[in-house]
């Protein structure tokens, strides 16, 4: 069965008009003889999308039931028992109610589709799953339905239903897409002008993203190299140089020339890895790049040329720029530049070579003698060579007639590899050199003249020279070329190193310039912090000592990194810039959590000022009324009281008070906890003796059971702060089980004892038990004026510092349980006084 038909009307917003397009194309192709029902259209109340369904026939919705509310929704069973060929579908990323066929619309879509029905939909901008993110920056809006992008790409027609942000407005203010009193809310929130600009270029910047997808699709099956120049692509290469940030302007102004230009630069590494690029400079010049409005990639090839030129047709580029080159002409003459490989190559894609300040010199100038050897290599290796052509000479001599002449020279062709082996190309030339002087001197006819009178030594001779120097050239590239890799492998480790401690955040800046000192062979490395003023900068880290003069290297706009040592060389200041960076990334993180951490001690100050104030305002307020209207009773001279009146009256008096001091003693304990103020004196205290001190500070102690066995060892603890934190336990448990029994039992576990309070309350969810022991937390399971949510928050801060500890679990069969755990004391320990607070009432 063939694969039904999607088409989607695209929008930027509600009311830009998908569904009365849709409608409108289920009308066209009805007038045409196809068989077209409307599975569900939302018109949302507006009186011309209801018009657009006369003439159409329109299924009836499924009803679906969930927790008691009948939903109507998309009718899924009847789509495919009625089977018309076009089927109106509206708003595919509609989240279908639970219980039906499938979670979302664009399923049921989905499913049509297989069973070869062709469907209209609808979708707006912000329910594509990759936008979600940039709506929700744009609006403050997170889209909680959503269809995934592929589904859409996937449609056979993406149609753009567009209107300027301003007509929509107008069509909003008219009662043409909202009932006139949404119109207001509507028009100051998702319906400004900045909203709808935004979300209008995300959808078309993504529907020419699909246009140009299919475009490449379109040539890619119908295998068309050439360029189309649909849109204006300019590719600029950029090698790291100082020749990128011109490169860059220029290539950039060639895009804004043609208007709607796109920007693209493109660096090539090469396969092994070796590069002379500065990553400085390219991440200075990519970030350029992108402030430009241009995208930044790297390709990775050997031949420098053919990787641009593959990179600019994958892209369907229609502009390269490059820059001329900065080498020699005696390095060009020598071998070709990159713009002439690419011009000849390039085909249709119009290429720029662009002059800058860095070119190479007009006129010709030899190679300077480069490479990764030392100088003291270098000067071995020419000793060894002016020293050993003697030395060979005379061993061949002292042969005789045993070797030839070709021996001979295989003899000294093995002593230019070994020279080369030692000190690299030049020493090597020098033996060649010398060596075939010493060879035509001693070993070519006639001997003793610097003539040949054969024309086979002449060959050989020659053969000889070119050999000999083609061989050091080998080997010294390939010297160079191992310790180069060398140096890249231990420069990677270094900055991966590094680099790990940095996101790990466990190495301070000292710790990191310590490294760089260790690392460089430096005396000293500081960071200095450029002040505005000039003499005002500040050391932010050092180590090591300075001894002589000192050298900066620019990090940031204000920030240096000062070497005092050695001159370090070029490859040694590229690393060293990617360090220095790397300590302002570790400098920048440790002031970022030095924020981090004293915005939280002011939003901690905040909260507890708020809650605070909060216990002022009513909590505290609520015994205080109640004292004052007592005692304003009593003094009343105008009421007639009974005794029991006044009995009534003077015990809401002690029971206001006694609430009163509750609440100010676990304020001030918070506040002594939050301070470090307690100090706990532990001695050997019986528990059970404690419980029953303690239960005498809760309301009505005759429902509270304790049981505990005769043998209960003794704990250690301080006996007073104990007692607070039983009478909290026990009053939290009243407070929330007000009807039910409460049970406090005590047992020995290994090597500490568990008190356990237990209530049949409503309990506290697995998600809060954390949350519970937090100041001021009464998760709205106390009715305001019942404390300010201190006592477990005061508990646990005292069993801890007793060394104990403090859970919150499930009752069986519903409830709360607090399980106390203390330490066992020792056989024979010291009995002391007990802490202040003993007296102290919860």
């Amino acid at each position: 069965m063939a694969r039904g038909t999607l088409r989607i009307y695209l929008g930027a917003a509600p009311g830009v008009g998908k569904t009365f397009a849709a409608l409108g194309e289920a009308h066209r192709r009805a007038d045409r003889g196809a068989d077209v029902v409307v599975g569900l259209v939302e018109t949302h109340g507006r009186d011309r999308t209801r018009g657009q369904l006369e003439g159409l026939e329109v299924l009836p919705r499924a009803e679906v039931t969930h927790r008691g509310v009948t939903l109507a929704e998309f009718d899924v069973d009847g789509a495919l028992r009625r089977r018309p060929e076009w089927l109106v579908v509206d708003e595919l990323a509609h989240t279908n109610a639970p219980g039906s066929r499938n979670t979302h619309r664009w399923q049921d879509v989905e499913e049509l589709l297989a069973a070869g029905i062709s469907v209209l939909s609808t979708v707006n901008v912000q329910h594509l799953a990759s936008l979600t993110d940039v709506v929700a920056q744009i609006t403050g809006i997170t889209q909680g339905e959503t269809v995934p992008d592929e589904v859409v790409r996937r449609a056979d027609q993406v149609e753009l239903v567009d209107m300027s942000p301003e007509a929509l407005r107008r069509r909003l203010a008219h009662g043409n897409v909202y009932p006139a009193e949404r119109v207001d809310a509507a028009m100051g929130n998702w319906f400004r002008v900045g909203n709808l600009t935004a979300l209008r270029e995300l959808a078309l910047l993504w529907l020419a993203d699909r246009v140009d997808e299919g475009l490449r699709r379109y040539r890619a099956e119908h295998h068309i190299d050439h360029v189309w120049e649909a849109r204006e692509r300019v590719v600029v290469a950029l090698t790291g140089g100082p020749e990128g940030e011109t490169l860059v302007r220029r290539a950039a102004r060639v895009a804004r020339r043609q208007g709607d230009g796109v920007l693209l630069a493109v660096h090539v590494l090469s396969s092994d890895g070796l590069t002379g690029a500065s990553p400085g400079a390219l991440r200075a010049q990519r970030t350029l790049v992108e402030s430009l409005g241009g995208t930044y990639h790297q390709v990775v090839g050997d031949d420098t040329s053919a990787a641009l030129l593959e990179f600019a047709r994958s892209v369907d580029a229609t502009q390269l720029v490059l820059g001329t080159s900065r080498r020699s002409r005696w390095a060009r003459a020598l071998r070709g530049g990159i713009g002439g490989d690419v011009i000849a190559a390039s085909g249709e894609i119009d290429v720029h070579i662009v002059t800058h300040d860095a070119a190479g010199p007009r006129g010709l100038a030899l190679p300077r003698i480069t490479g990764s050897l030392t100088p003291r290599r270098r000067w071995v290796g020419l000793a060894v060579a002016l020293l050993g052509v003697p030395a060979v000479t005379a061993l061949c001599l002292a042969a005789g007639s045993a070797i030839s002449l070709a021996s001979v020279l295989l003899v000294f062709l093995l002593f230019v590899v070994a020279v080369a082996l030692v000190g690299g190309l030049y020493p090597a030339l020098v033996a060649a050199v010398v060596g075939g002087l010493a060879e035509n001197w001693f070993f070519t006819q006639p001997t003793g003249r610097l003539t040949i009178a054969e024309l086979d030594d002449v060959i050989a001779l020659v053969g000889y020279l070119l050999v000999a120097v083609a061989v050091a050239t080998v080997v010294d590239r390939s010297a160079r070329r191992a310790t180069a890799a060398a140096r890249s492998r231990a420069e990677t480790a270094l900055l991966a190193s590094l680099s790990r401690a940095v996101l790990a955040g466990n190495r301070g800046l000292p710790s990191l310039l310590e490294q760089v000192r260790e690392a460089f062979g430096l005396q000293a490395v500081s960071m200095v912090e450029v002040g505005a003023e000039p003499g005002s900068d500040d050391v932010v880290a050092s180590c090591g000592h300075e001894h002589g003069p000192t050298e900066d290297v620019v990090v940031t706009d204000t920030l240096r990194l000062r070497l005092c040592g050695r001159s370090l060389t070029p490859s040694d200041r590229r690393v060293l810039v990617a360090f220095a960076e790397q300590a302002a990334v570790a400098l920048q993180q440790g002031r970022l959590a030095a924020q981090a951490a004293e915005a939280a001690e002011l939003a901690a100050g905040n909260t507890m000022r708020t809650a605070l104030l909060a216990a002022v305002s009513h909590d505290l307020r609520t015994p205080l009324a109640g004292i004052k209207i007592a005692s304003s009773a009593l003094r009343s001279t105008d009421l007639a009281l009974t005794d029991a009146d006044r009995v009534e009256l003077i015990e809401t008096v002690d029971e206001s008070a006694d609430r009163l001091t509750g609440l100010v003693d676990n304020l001030l304990d918070m506040s002594r906890l939050q301070a470090g103020a307690v100090t706990p004196v532990t001695a050997p205290a019986d528990l059970v003796s404690v419980v029953h001190r303690a239960l005498t500070w809760v309301g009505d102690p005759r429902r509270i059971t304790v049981t505990a066995p005769d043998d209960l060892p003794v704990v250690l603890a301080d006996p007073g702060l104990l007692e607070r934190v039983v009478a909290n336990l026990a009053d939290n448990a009243a407070r929330h089980a007000p009807d039910g029994p409460i049970t406090v039992s005590a047992g020995a576990l290994a090597d500490r004892v568990e008190l356990r309070v237990v209530d049949r309350g409503p309990g506290v969810a697995a998600a809060d038990r954390v949350r519970v022991f937090a100041p001021f937390q009464r998760l709205g399971d106390a009715p305001a004026g019942q404390g300010v949510g201190l006592g477990l928050a005061v508990a646990r801060g005292l069993t801890e510092a007793m060394g104990g500890t403090l859970e919150a679990e499930d009752t069986p069969g519903g409830g709360l349980t607090m399980v106390l755990g203390l330490q066992l004391a020792p056989v024979h320990g010291p009995r002391v006084q007990p802490a202040d607070l003993s007296g102290a009432r919860p």
